[in-house]
């Protein structure tokens, strides 16, 4: 029996089949879970055929984090598919081109609004329409997937201010809801070359900054090292822990320069 055997996931943001979230998508439903992914607009369709690479087809039920009306409509749409939410993973971000690649000064603030939104909030929002599907005693467990915001990278801006935000919603969320055995923590990885990476100017510096610097080999092509650690944190191996952060990025965080 694997970790999860029984329990019922459900996994945003997989577009393709080199992203993180679909590794964890994977990793899941081997280690005994039932999966439903979301996705939303013209990616929909991707979705639904890169669904079909997992050991087993999950579906795909259309959200928008910014949609009130998809939100409200979730736990009814997966309802459709499973009775309850045992473990749900926040893999979205966006921040708009202007507020990447060393504009910091100069991004106006209705592009700072749409990557806090979509990269923050949505963690909220997120578990507000899945809480209905949350059964007590038991709880659930939340995973997002984090990019280490302790430090400024270069030409991160914006996105390192929304992901520090993100890592602070984590926090409250877990404050807030532990009474409920509802437990939130993040997976802060390397650098993965997926296809997020790919719409951030200057990826190649962060490649650079982790084969020169983690003590532990890091492989930009490799994203089940990650995936794995969300699996954990959503198994029963981690009942106690809340409020964290799993750094799965070859122990660069704990060096210094």
């Amino acid at each position: 029996m694997g970790i999860l055997a029984g329990k019922n996931v459900l996994v945003t943001g997989v577009l393709t089949d080199s992203s993180i979230a679909f590794h964890i998508a994977r990793v899941a439903q081997e280690e005994g879970a039932n999966v439903v992914l979301t996705s939303f607009g013209r990616a929909m369709s991707i979705t639904k055929r890169i669904s079909a690479r997992l050991p087993q087809e999950a579906p795909v039920l259309e959200l928008d984090v910014t949609n009130d009306e998809h939100l409200s409509n979730l736990a009814a749409a997966v309802k459709e598919h499973m009775p309850h939410l045992d473990g749900v993973v926040h893999s979205i971000g966006f921040a708009p081109e202007a507020a990447l690649g060393g504009n910091f000064l100069n991004t106006e603030w209705p592009d700072v609004a749409t990557a806090v939104h979509v990269s923050a909030y949505s963690l909220k929002s997120l578990t507000m329409a899945c809480k209905p599907l949350f059964t007590a005693p038991t709880g659930a467990s939340v995973v997002g997937l984090d990019f280490d915001a302790q430090v400024a990278w270069p030409k991160y801006d914006w996105m390192g201010v929304a992901k520090a935000a993100l890592e602070s919603t984590s926090r409250y969320l877990a404050r807030d809801l532990g009474k409920e055995n509802i437990r939130f923590n993040l997976v802060a990885a390397g650098p993965i070359r997926t296809m997020a990476a790919k719409s951030i100017p200057g990826f190649d510096e962060f490649e650079t900054v982790w084969n020169s610097k983690s003590p532990l080999e890091w492989d930009v092509n490799d994203p089940v090292p990650a995936a794995q650690a969300a699996v954990a944190l959503m198994s029963p191996f981690f009942t106690k822990t809340t409020g964290e952060i799993i750094h799965v990025d070859g122990g660069l965080h704990a060096i210094g320069g």
